[in-house]
């Protein structure tokens, strides 16, 4: 809104209101304007989610959860859907198309976790929505954003896939695009679902993830740096940087509650928004195959969960302790915040492995 009344009526104004022309400047307020909305919107949503209800716990998970974790409310996720969207409508340029694609995945993927969450709370279960209803509600967004952000795309860029590490390479896929593209969002919606067991697991590797793609995206959506770094050239994915900020700062205000002993779990809600956000983010600025660097926590977890289900179906055995690996750890012994800050170390050298993607070309 901010940047709207100012590219409107006062185009070449100076001072600070030129400041809001810049995307650096409107990235650090959105981030800024996201952690105080959700660090001071945040006990008041903890006490409306504790009214609704608690979350059932698996009896088959890890033993200490039943004890130690079913007295904390879920859902939490709807603090940073509340949070980061808000900051943006205050400083994001509301005309950009991949902003737009962004949030719409961003809330309707955690549209379709509130459903499943509320599901669990509702009826005490640990089922939820249906897995092929929800599926089938995430392929058919994750389709709809994909074909949006072809059509936003270049024509020469519109169906292809940058390759990491070489210069001004993209492989097209044709019209396979739009599907790989689905299959892609929706994944990494999940992959970060599943990741997302303990407190603050899923919400530090979803900051650094999202501060690498936020300098990703402003590069490849600035022609002169796109150029200096030999990387495709995608006007309007610039804005994406401030949509990145305003996740910053809503993950790092909900972290404020969720660290160890959490007040509140992000859910589904939270998990699939995340997930399909950097998914969304990814596949905009051609980088599908960085953000499975960046966030190869998540896919590692999604490995684990699909080699475990593969290997019991073949031979009845079990290959980790419990799936998805993080409960592996759970089962050696391993206390909570020793897997958690081991997982943030990794996540963290992936992240500058990503940024690195950006310059060894």
């Amino acid at each position: 809104m901010l940047y709207e009344i100012v590219q409107n009526f006062f185009p070449h104004h100076g001072g600070i209101a030129n400041l809001l022309h810049y995307i650096t400047f409107r990235a650090g307020a959105a981030c800024l304007t996201s952690l105080i909305i959700a660090l001071f919107a945040g006990p008041s949503f903890i006490l409306f989610l504790k009214s609704l209800g608690k979350q059932p716990i698996r009896e088959l998970g890890p033993e200490r959860h039943i004890s130690e974790k079913a007295d904390t409310p879920t859902m939490g996720g709807l603090l940073i859907l509340f949070s980061a969207p808000l900051s943006l409508f205050f400083w994001g340029n509301l005309h950009n198309g991949f902003l737009w694609a962004a949030i719409i995945a961003f809330l309707a993927f955690g549209l379709i976790g509130f459903w499943d969450d509320f599901l669990k709370v509702a009826k005490k279960n640990t089922n939820g929505v249906p897995g092929r209803i929800r599926l089938l509600c995430e392929f058919a967004i994750a389709g709809g954003i994909s074909i949006w952000i072809e059509l936003l795309t270049p024509h020469e860029l519109r169906n292809g896939v940058a390759i990491p590490f070489l210069k001004d390479v993209v492989i097209p896929l044709g019209t396979f695009f739009p599907i790989f593209a689905m299959v892609f969002i929706a994944g990494f919606g999940n992959a970060v679902n599943l990741t997302d067991g303990l407190d603050g697991l899923a919400t530090v590797p979803t900051i650094i993830a999202s501060l690498v793609f936020a300098i990703i995206a402003y590069n490849i959506g600035n022609r002169i740096f796109a150029n200096y770094l030999g990387v495709p050239f995608i006007p309007g994915t610039g804005e994406l940087t401030v949509f990145c900020a305003a996740l910053i700062g809503a993950c790092l205000g909900f972290l404020w509650f969720n660290a160890p002993p959490a007040e509140i779990f992000m859910g589904d809600t939270g998990s699939l928004a995340l997930g399909a956000a950097l998914g969304t983010i990814a596949v905009a600025v051609k980088n599908e195959l960085v953000l499975c660097l960046v966030g190869g926590i998540f896919v590692v977890e999604t490995l684990s969960v699909i080699l475990q289900v593969f290997w019991f179906k073949r031979t009845g055995k079990r290959i980790f302790l419990m799936a998805p690996l993080h409960h592996h750890f759970e089962k050696k012994g391993w206390e909570e915040p020793k897997i958690v800050i081991r997982f943030w170390i990794i996540a963290l050298v992936l992240g500058l492995l990503g940024l690195a993607t950006l310059k060894l070309r």
